[in-house]
Protein backbone atom coordinates (compact mmCIF):
# COMPACT_ATOMS: atom_id res chain seq x y z
CA UNK A 1 0.00 0.00 0.00
CA UNK A 2 1.51 3.47 -1.08
CA UNK A 3 2.08 5.83 1.58
CA UNK A 4 -0.02 8.38 2.44
CA UNK A 5 0.46 12.06 0.28
CA UNK A 6 2.15 14.55 2.65
CA UNK A 7 -0.37 17.42 2.09
CA UNK A 8 0.51 20.45 3.53
CA UNK A 9 -3.44 22.38 3.08
CA UNK A 10 -3.36 26.46 3.11
CA UNK A 11 -5.47 27.57 6.17
CA UNK A 12 -8.37 29.52 4.78
CA UNK A 13 -10.79 32.46 6.38
CA UNK A 14 -14.79 32.94 5.25
CA UNK A 15 -13.61 35.54 2.65
CA UNK A 16 -10.54 34.08 1.02
CA UNK A 17 -11.97 30.60 0.84
CA UNK A 18 -15.17 32.30 -0.59
CA UNK A 19 -13.26 33.74 -3.54
CA UNK A 20 -11.34 30.48 -4.13
CA UNK A 21 -14.11 28.57 -4.64
CA UNK A 22 -15.57 30.60 -7.14
CA UNK A 23 -13.91 29.93 -10.33
CA UNK A 24 -16.21 31.65 -12.61
CA UNK A 25 -15.10 34.88 -11.19
CA UNK A 26 -11.42 33.96 -11.34
CA UNK A 27 -11.22 32.39 -14.93
CA UNK A 28 -12.43 35.88 -17.05
CA UNK A 29 -10.23 37.94 -14.69
CA UNK A 30 -6.92 36.17 -15.17
CA UNK A 31 -8.37 35.51 -19.29
CA UNK A 32 -8.57 39.63 -19.14
CA UNK A 33 -5.41 40.55 -17.14
CA UNK A 34 -3.26 38.20 -17.98
CA UNK A 35 -0.97 35.12 -15.45
CA UNK A 36 -0.05 35.81 -12.85
CA UNK A 37 -2.32 37.77 -11.34
CA UNK A 38 -2.55 38.93 -7.77
CA UNK A 39 -6.14 39.38 -6.12
CA UNK A 40 -6.14 41.40 -2.54
CA UNK A 41 -9.21 41.77 -0.71
CA UNK A 42 -9.73 45.45 0.96
CA UNK A 43 -12.50 44.56 3.47
CA UNK A 44 -10.22 41.87 5.17
CA UNK A 45 -7.51 44.60 5.66
CA UNK A 46 -9.48 46.52 8.12
CA UNK A 47 -11.26 43.77 9.62
CA UNK A 48 -7.21 42.47 10.78
CA UNK A 49 -6.90 46.09 11.50
CA UNK A 50 -10.18 46.20 14.07
CA UNK A 51 -8.80 42.38 15.63
CA UNK A 52 -5.49 44.00 16.21
CA UNK A 53 -6.96 46.72 18.21
CA UNK A 54 -9.63 44.60 19.91
CA UNK A 55 -6.49 42.39 21.45
CA UNK A 56 -5.18 45.68 22.54
CA UNK A 57 -8.53 46.91 24.14
CA UNK A 58 -8.44 44.14 26.06
CA UNK A 59 -5.59 44.87 27.94
CA UNK A 60 -7.34 48.54 27.99
CA UNK A 61 -4.42 50.52 26.34
CA UNK A 62 -4.62 53.04 23.78
CA UNK A 63 -3.01 53.41 20.44
CA UNK A 64 -2.42 52.60 16.87
CA UNK A 65 -1.89 49.35 14.71
CA UNK A 66 0.11 50.49 11.68
CA UNK A 67 0.36 49.33 8.79
CA UNK A 68 3.89 48.09 7.21
CA UNK A 69 3.67 48.88 3.81
CA UNK A 70 6.43 47.57 2.26
CA UNK A 71 4.28 44.00 2.97
CA UNK A 72 2.57 44.79 -0.03
CA UNK A 73 2.88 48.18 -2.40
CA UNK A 74 -1.01 47.62 -3.16
CA UNK A 75 -2.61 51.19 -3.81
CA UNK A 76 -6.18 49.26 -2.98
CA UNK A 77 -5.16 47.75 0.42
CA UNK A 78 -3.88 51.15 1.82
CA UNK A 79 -6.50 53.09 0.86
CA UNK A 80 -8.54 51.16 2.40
CA UNK A 81 -6.89 51.46 5.67
CA UNK A 82 -6.97 55.24 5.18
CA UNK A 83 -10.47 54.59 5.79
CA UNK A 84 -10.30 52.64 9.20
CA UNK A 85 -7.96 53.88 12.31
CA UNK A 86 -4.83 52.56 10.91
CA UNK A 87 -1.82 54.32 10.78
CA UNK A 88 0.85 53.71 8.01
CA UNK A 89 4.70 52.75 8.83
CA UNK A 90 6.85 53.82 5.48
CA UNK A 91 10.53 52.39 4.92
CA UNK A 92 11.26 54.52 1.51
CA UNK A 93 10.52 57.68 0.40
CA UNK A 94 8.12 56.36 -2.17
CA UNK A 95 6.08 54.66 0.32
CA UNK A 96 5.86 57.90 1.96
CA UNK A 97 4.74 59.63 -1.11
CA UNK A 98 2.09 56.90 -1.94
CA UNK A 99 0.40 56.77 1.64
CA UNK A 100 0.30 60.74 1.87
CA UNK A 101 -1.81 60.13 -1.66
CA UNK A 102 -3.98 57.57 -0.69
CA UNK A 103 -5.57 59.12 2.45
CA UNK A 104 -3.16 59.30 5.17
CA UNK A 105 -2.81 62.21 7.47
CA UNK A 106 0.90 63.18 8.25
CA UNK A 107 -0.08 62.32 12.25
CA UNK A 108 -0.87 58.69 11.00
CA UNK A 109 2.56 57.87 9.51
CA UNK A 110 5.43 56.79 10.58
CA UNK A 111 9.04 56.53 8.88
CA UNK A 112 11.20 54.06 9.78
CA UNK A 113 14.04 52.07 8.59
CA UNK A 114 17.25 53.20 6.28
CA UNK A 115 16.49 57.07 5.37
CA UNK A 116 18.24 58.54 2.40
CA UNK A 117 18.18 62.78 2.90
CA UNK A 118 15.45 63.28 0.79
CA UNK A 119 12.68 60.74 2.51
CA UNK A 120 14.40 62.41 5.94
CA UNK A 121 13.40 65.78 4.57
CA UNK A 122 10.05 64.72 3.07
CA UNK A 123 8.97 63.18 6.33
CA UNK A 124 9.89 66.38 8.41
CA UNK A 125 8.63 68.83 6.04
CA UNK A 126 5.08 66.33 5.79
CA UNK A 127 4.96 66.42 9.68
CA UNK A 128 5.26 62.37 10.38
CA UNK A 129 6.85 60.81 13.21
CA UNK A 130 10.48 59.72 12.62
CA UNK A 131 11.90 56.69 13.99
CA UNK A 132 15.91 57.66 14.50
CA UNK A 133 17.84 54.07 14.34
CA UNK A 134 20.81 56.24 16.26
CA UNK A 135 23.12 59.41 16.90
CA UNK A 136 23.85 60.15 13.72
CA UNK A 137 20.49 59.72 11.94
CA UNK A 138 19.08 61.91 14.85
CA UNK A 139 21.95 64.47 14.18
CA UNK A 140 21.08 64.26 10.21
CA UNK A 141 17.49 64.87 11.05
CA UNK A 142 18.05 68.20 13.02
CA UNK A 143 20.30 69.80 10.99
CA UNK A 144 17.30 69.57 8.46
CA UNK A 145 15.12 70.95 10.20
CA UNK A 146 17.32 73.49 10.97
CA UNK A 147 18.76 74.58 7.56
CA UNK A 148 15.42 74.76 6.10
CA UNK A 149 13.90 76.35 8.95
CA UNK A 150 10.88 73.28 9.50
CA UNK A 151 8.65 72.42 12.65
CA UNK A 152 10.05 70.74 15.44
CA UNK A 153 10.06 67.05 14.32
CA UNK A 154 8.44 64.54 16.62
CA UNK A 155 10.97 61.41 16.54
CA UNK A 156 10.95 57.92 18.14
CA UNK A 157 14.43 56.50 19.49
CA UNK A 158 15.05 52.96 18.00
CA UNK A 159 16.59 50.32 20.94
CA UNK A 160 18.17 47.12 20.59
CA UNK A 161 20.53 44.92 22.64
CA UNK A 162 18.39 44.64 25.79
CA UNK A 163 19.83 43.38 28.73
CA UNK A 164 18.34 40.91 31.27
CA UNK A 165 17.80 41.39 34.73
CA UNK A 166 18.38 37.64 37.30
CA UNK A 167 18.54 35.04 34.59
CA UNK A 168 20.67 35.65 32.04
CA UNK A 169 18.81 35.71 28.55
CA UNK A 170 20.09 36.31 25.14
CA UNK A 171 18.60 39.23 23.01
CA UNK A 172 18.81 38.70 19.01
CA UNK A 173 21.37 41.38 17.87
CA UNK A 174 19.60 43.72 14.90
CA UNK A 175 20.77 46.04 13.16
CA UNK A 176 18.09 48.43 13.60
CA UNK A 177 18.74 50.59 16.52
CA UNK A 178 20.80 52.18 19.48
CA UNK A 179 22.18 49.15 21.64
CA UNK A 180 20.37 49.89 25.04
CA UNK A 181 23.64 50.81 26.42
CA UNK A 182 24.00 53.82 24.65
CA UNK A 183 20.59 54.89 25.25
CA UNK A 184 22.57 57.93 27.67
CA UNK A 185 24.73 59.22 24.74
CA UNK A 186 21.77 59.30 22.25
CA UNK A 187 19.98 61.18 25.33
CA UNK A 188 22.83 63.74 25.27
CA UNK A 189 22.38 64.13 21.98
CA UNK A 190 18.76 64.70 22.38
CA UNK A 191 19.68 67.15 24.86
CA UNK A 192 21.74 69.48 22.24
CA UNK A 193 18.72 69.81 19.76
CA UNK A 194 15.77 69.56 21.99
CA UNK A 195 14.74 72.41 20.04
CA UNK A 196 14.61 70.78 16.65
CA UNK A 197 13.01 67.33 17.56
CA UNK A 198 10.39 66.10 20.00
CA UNK A 199 10.71 62.21 22.03
CA UNK A 200 7.65 61.25 21.55
CA UNK A 201 8.45 57.23 22.17
CA UNK A 202 10.70 54.79 22.17
CA UNK A 203 10.61 51.57 19.57
CA UNK A 204 12.57 48.26 18.97
CA UNK A 205 12.55 45.91 16.03
CA UNK A 206 13.54 42.22 16.76
CA UNK A 207 13.44 39.59 13.43
CA UNK A 208 11.45 36.99 16.11
CA UNK A 209 8.46 35.82 17.19
CA UNK A 210 9.97 34.38 20.63
CA UNK A 211 7.75 35.66 23.30
CA UNK A 212 10.67 35.85 25.93
CA UNK A 213 12.92 37.72 23.55
CA UNK A 214 10.07 40.44 22.46
CA UNK A 215 9.24 40.40 26.51
CA UNK A 216 12.75 41.48 27.07
CA UNK A 217 12.73 44.21 24.52
CA UNK A 218 9.09 45.47 26.11
CA UNK A 219 10.84 45.65 29.62
CA UNK A 220 13.63 47.36 27.87
CA UNK A 221 11.74 49.81 26.24
CA UNK A 222 9.71 50.92 29.48
CA UNK A 223 13.11 50.96 31.42
CA UNK A 224 14.13 53.61 28.73
CA UNK A 225 11.54 55.00 29.18
CA UNK A 226 11.84 55.76 33.07
CA UNK A 227 15.43 56.89 31.64
CA UNK A 228 13.68 59.72 29.25
CA UNK A 229 11.69 61.44 31.94
CA UNK A 230 14.42 61.70 33.94
CA UNK A 231 16.01 63.90 31.38
CA UNK A 232 13.10 66.08 31.58
CA UNK A 233 11.52 64.03 28.35
CA UNK A 234 8.37 63.54 28.06
CA UNK A 235 7.84 60.17 25.83
CA UNK A 236 4.27 58.49 25.53
CA UNK A 237 4.75 55.85 23.16
CA UNK A 238 6.22 52.29 23.18
CA UNK A 239 6.22 50.85 19.46
CA UNK A 240 6.98 46.98 19.35
CA UNK A 241 7.08 46.89 15.56
CA UNK A 242 6.11 43.51 14.30
CA UNK A 243 6.70 39.93 13.92
CA UNK A 244 3.33 38.56 15.42
CA UNK A 245 3.40 35.56 12.64
CA UNK A 246 0.71 33.92 10.20
CA UNK A 247 -0.29 30.80 10.39
CA UNK A 248 -0.25 29.50 6.80
CA UNK A 249 -1.50 25.72 7.48
CA UNK A 250 -4.88 24.56 8.22
CA UNK A 251 -3.46 21.31 10.36
CA UNK A 252 -0.98 21.26 12.85
CA UNK A 253 -0.63 17.52 12.25
CA UNK A 254 0.66 18.28 8.39
CA UNK A 255 3.47 20.36 9.41
CA UNK A 256 4.97 17.80 12.01
CA UNK A 257 4.14 14.74 9.30
CA UNK A 258 5.93 16.78 6.66
CA UNK A 259 8.80 17.78 8.91
CA UNK A 260 9.56 14.53 10.20
CA UNK A 261 9.79 12.84 6.78
CA UNK A 262 11.91 15.90 5.35
CA UNK A 263 14.52 15.29 8.12
CA UNK A 264 14.30 11.28 7.52
CA UNK A 265 14.76 12.29 3.97
CA UNK A 266 17.64 14.52 4.54
CA UNK A 267 18.96 11.56 6.02
CA UNK A 268 18.44 9.27 3.23
CA UNK A 269 16.16 6.78 4.97
CA UNK A 270 13.01 7.29 2.99
CA UNK A 271 12.45 8.91 -0.83
CA UNK A 272 13.41 12.88 -1.48
CA UNK A 273 9.88 15.28 -1.08
CA UNK A 274 12.43 18.07 -2.61
CA UNK A 275 13.80 19.02 -6.41
CA UNK A 276 16.90 17.35 -6.73
CA UNK A 277 17.26 16.39 -2.88
CA UNK A 278 16.99 20.10 -1.75
CA UNK A 279 17.43 20.31 2.05
CA UNK A 280 15.97 23.47 3.45
CA UNK A 281 18.93 23.85 5.63
CA UNK A 282 19.52 20.22 6.35
CA UNK A 283 22.52 18.42 4.93
CA UNK A 284 23.82 14.57 5.53
CA UNK A 285 27.29 14.54 6.31
CA UNK A 286 28.27 10.80 7.24
CA UNK A 287 25.31 9.45 8.88
CA UNK A 288 25.05 12.56 10.62
CA UNK A 289 21.78 15.43 10.45
CA UNK A 290 23.75 18.55 10.31
CA UNK A 291 22.29 22.23 9.70
CA UNK A 292 18.71 23.44 11.00
CA UNK A 293 15.29 23.87 9.47
CA UNK A 294 15.28 27.64 7.16
CA UNK A 295 11.52 27.55 6.90
CA UNK A 296 8.89 29.20 8.04
CA UNK A 297 6.72 27.63 10.77
CA UNK A 298 3.84 26.38 8.49
CA UNK A 299 1.01 26.08 11.54
CA UNK A 300 1.50 28.83 14.14
CA UNK A 301 -1.09 28.05 17.17
CA UNK A 302 -0.35 31.16 18.44
CA UNK A 303 -0.38 33.93 15.64
CA UNK A 304 -1.81 37.58 15.08
CA UNK A 305 -3.87 39.51 17.26
CA UNK A 306 -3.60 36.28 19.39
CA UNK A 307 -0.23 36.86 19.96
CA UNK A 308 -0.47 40.70 20.47
CA UNK A 309 -2.70 39.69 23.38
CA UNK A 310 -0.61 37.20 24.57
CA UNK A 311 2.31 39.66 24.56
CA UNK A 312 0.90 41.62 26.37
CA UNK A 313 0.02 39.33 29.60
CA UNK A 314 3.32 38.15 30.01
CA UNK A 315 5.34 39.10 32.81
CA UNK A 316 7.91 41.41 32.52
CA UNK A 317 11.33 39.89 33.52
CA UNK A 318 12.14 42.98 35.80
CA UNK A 319 9.16 43.57 37.48
CA UNK A 320 6.86 40.35 37.67
CA UNK A 321 4.06 42.19 36.22
CA UNK A 322 2.17 41.66 32.97
CA UNK A 323 3.53 44.12 30.54
CA UNK A 324 -0.23 45.04 29.68
CA UNK A 325 -0.49 46.17 33.05
CA UNK A 326 2.54 48.19 33.44
CA UNK A 327 2.13 50.03 29.87
CA UNK A 328 -1.28 50.89 31.45
CA UNK A 329 0.15 52.17 35.09
CA UNK A 330 2.53 54.34 33.13
CA UNK A 331 -0.44 55.59 31.05
CA UNK A 332 1.91 54.96 27.72
CA UNK A 333 0.29 54.14 24.46
CA UNK A 334 1.13 51.05 22.25
CA UNK A 335 2.14 51.22 18.83
CA UNK A 336 2.45 47.59 16.40
CA UNK A 337 3.58 47.55 13.28
CA UNK A 338 2.21 44.04 11.69
CA UNK A 339 3.01 43.78 7.87
CA UNK A 340 2.64 40.18 7.23
CA UNK A 341 0.00 39.56 10.20
CA UNK A 342 -1.81 42.12 9.01
CA UNK A 343 -2.07 40.87 5.35
CA UNK A 344 -3.31 37.81 6.60
CA UNK A 345 -5.99 35.90 4.66
CA UNK A 346 -5.79 39.46 2.47
CA UNK A 347 -5.17 37.97 -1.18
CA UNK A 348 -4.42 35.27 -3.57
CA UNK A 349 -1.72 34.68 -6.60
CA UNK A 350 -3.54 32.86 -9.35
CA UNK A 351 -1.46 31.45 -12.21
CA UNK A 352 -2.09 29.37 -15.43
CA UNK A 353 -0.37 26.22 -16.05
CA UNK A 354 1.12 26.31 -19.58
CA UNK A 355 1.70 22.51 -20.18
CA UNK A 356 2.44 19.06 -18.49
CA UNK A 357 5.22 16.36 -18.86
CA UNK A 358 6.74 13.59 -16.89
CA UNK A 359 9.98 14.14 -15.36
CA UNK A 360 13.32 11.99 -15.20
CA UNK A 361 12.38 10.60 -12.34
CA UNK A 362 8.32 9.62 -13.48
CA UNK A 363 6.97 12.45 -11.70
CA UNK A 364 5.15 15.14 -13.41
CA UNK A 365 6.19 18.56 -14.04
CA UNK A 366 3.78 21.40 -14.61
CA UNK A 367 5.34 25.10 -15.75
CA UNK A 368 3.05 27.58 -15.00
CA UNK A 369 3.48 31.18 -16.33
CA UNK A 370 4.87 33.26 -13.74
CA UNK A 371 7.94 32.61 -12.09
CA UNK A 372 9.15 32.34 -8.88
CA UNK A 373 10.05 36.34 -7.71
CA UNK A 374 6.07 36.26 -8.64
CA UNK A 375 5.21 34.21 -5.72
CA UNK A 376 7.94 34.07 -3.44
CA UNK A 377 6.59 31.73 -1.03
CA UNK A 378 9.97 29.71 -1.14
CA UNK A 379 12.14 32.56 -0.45
CA UNK A 380 10.44 33.05 2.39
CA UNK A 381 10.46 29.92 3.44
CA UNK A 382 6.71 29.16 3.60
CA UNK A 383 5.69 25.82 2.27
CA UNK A 384 2.16 25.16 1.25
CA UNK A 385 0.17 23.53 -1.42
CA UNK A 386 -1.71 25.33 -4.29
CA UNK A 387 -5.13 24.72 -5.20
CA UNK A 388 -6.35 23.68 -8.39
CA UNK A 389 -9.33 25.41 -9.64
CA UNK A 390 -11.75 23.79 -12.39
CA UNK A 391 -12.44 25.45 -15.32
CA UNK A 392 -15.83 26.56 -15.27
CA UNK A 393 -18.16 23.62 -16.85
CA UNK A 394 -14.86 21.75 -17.28
CA UNK A 395 -12.83 18.79 -15.66
CA UNK A 396 -14.54 18.35 -12.36
CA UNK A 397 -11.41 17.59 -9.22
CA UNK A 398 -11.86 15.01 -7.07
CA UNK A 399 -12.91 14.98 -3.21
CA UNK A 400 -10.08 15.05 -0.96
CA UNK A 401 -9.31 12.17 0.64
CA UNK A 402 -6.36 9.22 0.75
CA UNK A 403 -4.71 8.08 -1.54
CA UNK A 404 -6.39 10.96 -4.11
CA UNK A 405 -3.67 13.50 -4.37
CA UNK A 406 -0.95 13.75 -7.11
CA UNK A 407 2.56 14.66 -6.57
CA UNK A 408 4.18 17.45 -8.87
CA UNK A 409 6.95 20.18 -9.14
CA UNK A 410 5.70 23.51 -10.42
CA UNK A 411 8.41 24.95 -12.49
CA UNK A 412 8.72 29.23 -14.08
CA UNK A 413 8.96 30.24 -17.32
CA UNK A 414 12.20 31.70 -17.22
CA UNK A 415 14.56 30.27 -19.13
CA UNK A 416 16.60 29.67 -15.73
CA UNK A 417 17.45 26.42 -14.15
CA UNK A 418 16.75 28.06 -11.09
CA UNK A 419 13.60 28.85 -11.29
CA UNK A 420 11.12 26.73 -9.66
CA UNK A 421 8.36 27.95 -7.70
CA UNK A 422 8.42 25.43 -5.14
CA UNK A 423 11.09 23.23 -4.65
CA UNK A 424 9.46 20.78 -2.56
CA UNK A 425 7.27 18.32 -4.58
CA UNK A 426 3.09 19.77 -3.96
CA UNK A 427 0.30 17.96 -3.43
CA UNK A 428 -2.85 18.25 -6.72
CA UNK A 429 -5.48 15.94 -6.32
CA UNK A 430 -5.50 15.22 -9.83
CA UNK A 431 -3.28 16.36 -13.13
CA UNK A 432 -3.92 19.78 -14.17
CA UNK A 433 -4.50 20.27 -17.74
CA UNK A 434 -3.14 23.39 -19.70
CA UNK A 435 -5.22 26.53 -19.24
CA UNK A 436 -5.87 25.82 -15.75
CA UNK A 437 -5.24 27.72 -12.87
CA UNK A 438 -3.67 27.08 -9.59
CA UNK A 439 -4.00 29.40 -6.94
CA UNK A 440 -1.34 30.13 -4.27
CA UNK A 441 -3.39 31.42 -0.88
CA UNK A 442 -2.56 33.90 1.53
CA UNK A 443 0.47 35.49 -0.58
CA UNK A 444 -0.50 39.17 0.90
CA UNK A 445 1.83 39.86 3.07
CA UNK A 446 5.71 39.84 1.43
CA UNK A 447 5.26 36.22 -1.36
CA UNK A 448 3.09 38.93 -3.56
CA UNK A 449 5.26 41.36 -5.16
CA UNK A 450 7.79 42.45 -2.71
CA UNK A 451 10.44 40.50 -5.20
CA UNK A 452 8.57 40.72 -8.60
CA UNK A 453 10.78 42.05 -11.28
CA UNK A 454 10.92 42.31 -14.89
CA UNK A 455 12.69 39.69 -15.40
CA UNK A 456 13.35 38.80 -19.36
CA UNK A 457 10.95 41.35 -19.96
CA UNK A 458 8.06 39.98 -18.52
CA UNK A 459 5.92 42.44 -16.44
CA UNK A 460 5.16 40.91 -13.10
CA UNK A 461 1.80 40.26 -12.51
CA UNK A 462 -0.82 42.73 -12.43
CA UNK A 463 -3.13 43.17 -9.36
CA UNK A 464 -7.19 43.79 -8.55
CA UNK A 465 -8.96 44.06 -5.44
CA UNK A 466 -12.50 42.36 -4.85
CA UNK A 467 -15.23 43.87 -2.57
CA UNK A 468 -17.62 40.60 -1.69
CA UNK A 469 -21.31 41.76 -1.41
CA UNK A 470 -24.18 40.69 0.71
CA UNK A 471 -25.83 38.46 -1.80
CA UNK A 472 -22.22 36.36 -2.10
CA UNK A 473 -21.42 38.05 -5.69
CA UNK A 474 -18.12 39.70 -6.17
CA UNK A 475 -16.99 43.14 -7.56
CA UNK A 476 -13.71 43.56 -8.93
CA UNK A 477 -11.62 46.94 -9.73
CA UNK A 478 -8.15 47.69 -10.85
CA UNK A 479 -5.64 47.99 -7.87
CA UNK A 480 -4.46 51.13 -8.87
CA UNK A 481 -8.13 52.39 -9.52
CA UNK A 482 -9.89 51.10 -5.86
CA UNK A 483 -11.02 54.15 -3.83
CA UNK A 484 -13.27 53.91 -0.87
CA UNK A 485 -15.89 56.16 -3.39
CA UNK A 486 -15.80 53.52 -5.78
CA UNK A 487 -17.41 51.14 -3.79
CA UNK A 488 -20.88 49.59 -4.81
CA UNK A 489 -23.27 50.42 -1.70
CA UNK A 490 -24.26 46.55 -1.41
CA UNK A 491 -20.46 45.43 -0.95
CA UNK A 492 -20.48 44.04 2.32
CA UNK A 493 -18.93 46.26 5.11
CA UNK A 494 -16.21 44.67 6.89
CA UNK A 495 -17.27 42.12 9.41
CA UNK A 496 -16.58 43.43 13.36
CA UNK A 497 -15.86 39.66 14.64
CA UNK A 498 -13.19 37.25 13.68
CA UNK A 499 -14.38 34.90 10.90
CA UNK A 500 -14.10 31.15 11.41
CA UNK A 501 -11.04 29.54 9.94
CA UNK A 502 -11.54 26.38 8.12
CA UNK A 503 -9.15 23.90 5.95
CA UNK A 504 -8.83 24.92 2.18
CA UNK A 505 -10.87 24.12 -0.62
CA UNK A 506 -9.28 21.22 -1.87
CA UNK A 507 -11.86 21.72 -5.39
CA UNK A 508 -14.59 19.00 -4.72
CA UNK A 509 -16.19 20.97 -1.15
CA UNK A 510 -14.67 21.87 1.48
CA UNK A 511 -17.01 21.94 5.10
CA UNK A 512 -17.97 25.55 5.37
CA UNK A 513 -18.32 26.59 2.22
CA UNK A 514 -20.45 29.34 0.62
CA UNK A 515 -22.07 29.83 -2.30
CA UNK A 516 -20.96 32.17 -4.77
CA UNK A 517 -23.13 33.01 -7.83
CA UNK A 518 -22.82 34.46 -11.13
CA UNK A 519 -24.06 38.17 -10.83
CA UNK A 520 -24.47 39.37 -15.22
CA UNK A 521 -21.57 38.78 -17.24
CA UNK A 522 -17.59 40.02 -16.85
CA UNK A 523 -16.44 42.99 -18.68
CA UNK A 524 -14.59 42.90 -21.37
CA UNK A 525 -10.69 42.29 -21.35
CA UNK A 526 -9.42 45.99 -20.96
CA UNK A 527 -12.00 47.69 -19.07
CA UNK A 528 -11.28 48.24 -15.50
CA UNK A 529 -14.14 47.46 -13.26
CA UNK A 530 -17.06 44.91 -13.34
CA UNK A 531 -19.10 42.64 -11.45
CA UNK A 532 -19.11 39.40 -11.65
Amino acid sequence: MPPSPLLLTPRLEARLGALLRAPEVLYPLVEGLGSPLNVVLPQQAVENVRRFESARDRHHLRGTVYFAHKANRSSALVRALATSRAGLDVASLEELRHGLGSGFTPDRIGATGPKEPEFLWLAARAGVTVTVEDQGELERLAGLVARYELPRVKVQLRLSGFPSQGVRQLSRPSRFGTPYAGLPALLDAVGRVRERIEVVGVAYHIDTTGLPEKALALDGCLRALDLCLERGLRPATVDIGGGFGVSHLADAREWEAYTTELTLAALGRRPPLTWRGHGYGLANEGGTLRGALDLYPGHRPLAGADYLDALLRQDSPAFGRPLGELLLDGLYDLAVEPGRALMDQCGATLARVLDVRPGADGIPQVRLAMNADDCALEEHGILVDPLLLPRPGGAPVPDPGPGAATGVYLHGNLCLESDLITRRLVQLPRLPAPGELLAFANTAGYAMDFSAQYAERRPPARKVALEQARDGGWRWTLDEQWWPTTADPDTTPPATTPTTSTPAARPGGTPGSTAVRAQGVPPLPGTTKGRV
